[in-house]
């Protein structure tokens, strides 16, 4: 799951794959200051909540 610092509230998700990424969603960060892309599963953190709670743990894949 890759985690993305952002300074706004409402990001915009395609999965970053271009032609073969997903549907651009718009995803709001709020109340929380993170929210998580339903499609790709990327986290997007807003940067003061970054800064107030420090950096996500990064997990590895499930074995498979």
């Amino acid at each position: 799951m890759e985690t993305i610092i952002t300074d706004m509230m409402v990001v915009a998700c395609n999965g970053g794959e271009g032609a073969l990424g997903h549907p651009r969603v718009f995803l709001n960060l709020a109340p929380s200051g993170k929210v998580e892309c339903p499609y790709c599963s990327r986290l997007y953190v807003n940067r003061r909540e970054a800064a107030e709670t420090g950096p996500e743990p990064q997990h590895p894949p499930p074995r498979g």
